[in-house]
């Protein structure tokens, strides 16, 4: 039955058989008290973005510490202010190509200048007033300065390692074949369909409930029936992305095996019902329609990007599943704004991007702590496989048997267990 985990007493690994268990639940016992895990997902801001004034440490100091803003490193002295104006109004290239130059071998010193794609604009940190929600979810909790977007590029590439953990194409490249609201988004793309496993398949292999839930998805498959794209609302004007859903944000659109599959694939406002009604699956990614997304561009603006993540984790910290989930809220990509830190050396041969943002929210997120742990997407794949798979990582033999887990984030105080950094 969707949502519900075996209800099992955690001695690491071993259930308590005087415990009843729920025979609709197949699945294995967790590995630690982390019964849920919701991933939030925004898009196209880097660290320095959104957490630049919020970390006080002198930029290049490296520090070593991991306790409050002091032991992350400040954006350096003189960048812009990022407000909803200036988000609304202007999208850096974030082609692959563009990024690499900008990002010059590791020296970051071409974002305002220098090449065809480099923009004064490029070169911002976030208005604090705005940013007042996210810094409160860090001091509460546990936030990653080193947390890394997988590959150079735009979104879709970058979104499939929290499936694949793995380089599957370039950029924005190609859309999802057939899927929901292909037509509407992404006429100019190629259409692609993939076969390779990811972690929803070994989930769902282990049947352990999971769900994509959508922004704007019900609204297009709707539309879509009648061979039409989904309308202008009044929240959003466009008839056109950001104001309608778009597949190739949503990586397991391009998987046969999840692509438009109503038990793996939902709108985001079942997200809600499926909280307050006790349906909440093991593993749940949370993505927003474009309007309240963040990416730059279109209209679009922070505020609305903060007041969407601020309602997932407000829902979650109101429910029933308070003591018994893991938020983990990130970015696909740095959107081709400017972040101080070079990147650290891949596991492969597709270098690391800009840095993203990365927090864990909730009781098992360490509280007011900074990781420096090297991390990215994969690295929340590597959790899903040791908590929810029967602790053995690297399953899809991809990323995920090489980055770092996301044990640096988590207090085993409260997790029961301590939950491996590597």
């Amino acid at each position: 039955m969707k949502g519900v985990v075996c209800a099992c007493v955690i001695f690491v690994t071993a259930c308590d058989s005087t415990v009843p268990i729920d025979d609709s639940c197949a699945g294995a016992c967790p590995q630690s008290n982390i019964k849920h895990l919701v991933v939030i997902v925004q898009e196209n801001h880097t660290f320095d973005n959104h957490f630049g004034r919020y970390c006080t440490a002198l930029s290049g100091s490296n520090p070593t510490c991991t306790t409050g803003p002091a032991c992350c490193e400040a954006a350096p002295d003189g960048l812009s202010n990022l407000d909803d104006v200036a988000n609304e109004t202007w999208d850096p290239d974030h082609l692959s190509v563009c990024e690499a130059a900008e990002m010059n071998g590791g020296k970051m010193d071409q974002y305002a200048s220098g090449t065809p794609c480099s923009d004064p604009r490029n070169v911002a940190t976030s208005d604090p007033l705005l940013m007042a929600p996210y810094w409160d979810f860090a001091a509460k909790g546990a936030l990653a300065d080193r947390y890394f977007q997988p590959v150079i590029g735009q979104s879709s590439a970058n979104d499939m390692f929290m499936m694949r953990a793995a380089f599957v194409f370039d950029d924005n490249t190609e859309a999802p074949q057939g899927a929901v609201g292909v037509t509407c988004t992404l006429s100019g793309n190629v259409q692609a369909t993939y076969t390779g496993t990811t972690i929803g398949d070994l989930l769902r292999q282990a049947k352990i409930p999971w769900t994509y839930y959508a922004g704007g998805y019900a609204a297009q498959q709707a539309a879509s029936l009648q061979g039409t794209c989904a309308p202008a609302t009044d929240d959003c004007h466009f008839a056109f992305y950001p104001c309608t859903f778009d597949p190739s944000d949503v990586p397991v659109e391009y998987f046969a095996t999840s692509r438009d599959n109503p038990a793996e694939m939902a709108d985001d406002s079942k997200f809600f019902t499926d909280v307050g009604s006790g349906a909440l699956p093991a593993v749940s990614f949370v993505r927003a329609i474009g309007w309240e997304s963040e990416h730059p561009g279109q209209l679009t603006t922070l505020s609305k990007g903060v007041a969407y993540v601020t309602s997932v984790v407000a829902a979650v910290e109101a429910s029933r599943y308070r003591d018994s989930t893991l938020i983990l809220f990130t970015y696909d990509e740095g959107g081709g704004y400017f972040d101080h830190v070079a990147p650290a050396a891949s596991p492969d041969a597709h270098p690391y991007g800009t840095r993203v943002p990365m927090v864990a929210i909730g009781k098992f997120a360490k509280t007011n702590a900074v990781s420096h742990v090297v991390m990215e997407h994969s690295s929340i794949v590597r959790f899903i496989e040791w908590n929810f798979l029967g602790g053995t990582t690297g399953q899809l033999a991809t990323r995920d048997a090489q980055v770092s887990n996301i044990g640096s984030l988590l207090d085993p105080a409260m997790t029961g267990v301590t939950v491996p950094e590597n």
